[in-house]
Parts: C-alpha cells; sequence; structure tokens
C-alpha cells in the first residue's frame, strides 16, 4: 500500500484564505498559478457570485481544462482559464490595473524568478487592490517541496515592497504555510 502525503493545498482552508483576502461578491479575482485542484479558483468564484469574475492562471493547458471541468460540474460559470508564464512581463491576458486581487498560493517556490512574477501581478492589481501570498515556510516539513526551493516571507515582502507593495499582514497560513497580504496603494 503506498503511503499518501497530502499536497500543500490540501493543508490549507481555502473558505478561510479567501476570506483572509477579502474577496468579495462582484470582484475581478486571478489564482496565478491555480493548480490543478483549483481549490482556490473555485472557492474565490463562489465568493464573487455571478457578477464577479476569477482568472484561474496556470502555465500547463491540462491543468486549466481540470479546473473548468471542476467548475461546470459544481455549476460555477464565472471562471475563465488563462494560459500564461509569470515570469514574463504581459504575458497573461489580462489587462492592466483590471483586478480587485491576486492570489499566489502555493506557486513562488515553484520558480527561481519571483520578482519577475510579482512584477506581472502587479500590472494587473487596480490601485488599493490585494494580493495575497501563501507559500510553504522554509523550514519545518517532513514533505512538500525541498527546503532549498523554498522562499522566505523576508526575501518576498522585501521583493514586495521593492515593487511599490504595501504589506498589510502577515499570518500563519497552515502549519506549514506563511501568508502575507498586500495593497497595490494609490502613489
Amino acid at each position: 500500500m503506498v503511503e499518501r502525503v497530502a499536497s500543500g493545498n490540501e493543508l490549507l482552508d481555502p473558505q478561510k484564505i479567501i476570506q483572509k483576502a477579502g474577496v468579495s461578491y462582484s470582484m475581478k479575482v486571478a489564482d496565478f498559478g491555480c493548480g490543478g485542484s483549483g481549490i482556490f479558483s473555485l472557492q474565490a468564484a463562489k465568493a464573487v457570485g455571478d457578477k464577479g469574475i476569477v482568472y484561474a492562471v496556470d502555465i500547463l493547458k491540462s491543468v486549466l481544462a481540470s479546473v473548468l471541468s471542476k467548475a461546470r460540474m459544481q455549476g460555477i460559470n464565472n471562471v475563465k482559464t488563462v494560459w500564461s508564464n509569470l515570469e514574463i512581463f504581459k504575458a497573461t491576458k489580462i489587462p492592466d490595473n483590471n483586478l480587485d486581487c491576486g492570489l499566489l498560493i502555493n506557486t513562488l517556490f515553484q520558480s527561481k524568478r519571483q520578482k519577475e512574477m510579482l512584477q506581472e501581478v502587479k500590472r494587473m492589481i487596480k490601485r488599493e487592490g490585494m494580493m495575497l501570498i501563501v507559500d510553504w515556510k522554509p523550514q519545518g516539513a517532513p514533505f512538500g517541496p525541498l527546503e532549498t526551493d523554498r522562499v522566505s516571507a523576508e526575501k518576498i515582502e522585501a521583493i514586495a515592497r521593492d515593487l511599490g507593495f504595501q504589506l498589510l499582514e502577515s499570518f500563519e497560513a497552515g502549519p506549514y504555510h506563511y501568508g502575507l497580504l498586500f495593497t497595490n496603494p494609490t502613489p
């Protein structure tokens, strides 16, 4: 019998995370690096309701097909999939200053180009919009990504600050994850 280890997303409460991001009715939200489960995209879609839209963004087309299928099976019709590489500026086909909230959940550890990713996300978030980041703590889990691939909250805070984001809150997102909530302030 094969022992199953929970994925990073299964260790988080999607409803709690979406509430922490302030996602509410009629908002435009993007889940960057949505993953095949799409749990945060689907939870956000429920929160924004029929007047809102959630962009499920990923670099894998198979992941996007899976998320769209799950949305349809649940009767959710406000999820739009977007195929993109977040490491490339302006590659994501979402207009500038369009989003009320951007979610990066268990995404940044997968790249060495976190600054480029955050720069691309910032481009799409409205002034006074929110960016919520949840990622693996640098130590403490005997599973998950290699410790050498994990990125510290302090490093992400510094990158975000350099890009003009303002940290509103840092929090424990789960036993193995940190959370950071930023705003894109008006200059």
